[in-house]
């Protein structure tokens, strides 16, 4: 029987429960396949190479397909989000694996199948050394439409992750966009869930949220330049799916 990592060690948590409606699939998003493997697990492989033994796949739509599809897969284990709720809700459904964990906890998207082991070990290092609080991954991007952008101050320093709904004409041209690649200290991701509320439009929880509550409760959050801007291709649609696979075959094997 294997050993559980030490409470110190990073864990993770992979975002997995959405539908994908614009998939043109049945399938749940995160097991259709890119180049022949289900998106979620380049994931994973990309957890596992960071150093991350502990993932907690949050499943909701059609949760047994993923379990199922995931069994064998080494660290995993699943947390059922019946109803989606949003992001944050999502997170929220962990909160059991949370409590005893001492180390770093990534929480990333199981649809951004380019997300590169070394990129997460650069986010831990930079995550370790800083003595962060949170510390979110982000990228500049040539067109950031539809993309929540960060906000820094004068100093350079993380302000806020703002939805390009919710910018003025002045912030829609900032260009560094959240990628939604996240490490929080466990206990100040549970102080965040504590606060967060749903009272948006949507009426729905979001891990954008957290960091902004964290900062207003002097915490220390870090907005790190980490990614490459293929790192930041979510698929959500069949041309990003198209799109992904291109830049796929474009980065040399790690």
């Amino acid at each position: 029987m294997p050993l559980d990592p030490p409470p110190s060690a990073p864990i993770a948590i992979i975002l997995a429960a959405g539908k994908g409606t614009r998939m043109l699939s049945d399938l749940p998003k995160v097991l259709v396949p890119v180049r022949g493997r289900p998106m979620i697990c380049y994931v994973i492989d990309a957890l596992h190479k960071a150093g991350v033994e502990k993932i907690c796949v949050v499943v909701g739509y059609q949760a047994d397909l993923v379990r199922r599809e995931l069994a064998d897969v080494a660290g995993v284990e699943f947390v059922l989000q019946a109803d989606q709720l949003g992001t944050g809700h999502a997170v929220m459904m962990c909160r059991r694996k949370l409590v005893d964990q001492m180390g770093p906890v990534f929480v990333v998207a199981g649809d951004s199948p380019l997300l590169q082991a070394a990129t997460l070990q650069c986010l831990l290092a930079e995550f370790r050394c800083q003595g962060a609080d949170c510390l979110l991954g982000t990228v500049e991007k040539e067109n950031p439409t539809g993309m929540g952008r960060i906000v820094r101050d004068a100093e350079g320093k993380f302000l806020a992750i703002i939805e390009e709904k919710d910018a003025t004409p002045a912030q829609r041209k900032l260009h560094e966009i959240n990628a939604s690649t996240y490490l929080f200290r466990a206990d100040a991701l549970l102080q965040s869930l504590d606060s967060l509320t749903d009272a948006n439009a949507q009426q729905e929880y979001y891990i954008t949220d957290c960091p902004s509550i964290l900062l207003a409760a002097g915490k220390m959050v870090v907005a790190l330049k980490a990614l490459r801007p293929c790192e930041a291709l979510s698929i959500n649609t069949v041309d990003d799916l198209k799109a992904v696979e291109v830049a796929m075959e474009q980065l040399p094997d790690e």
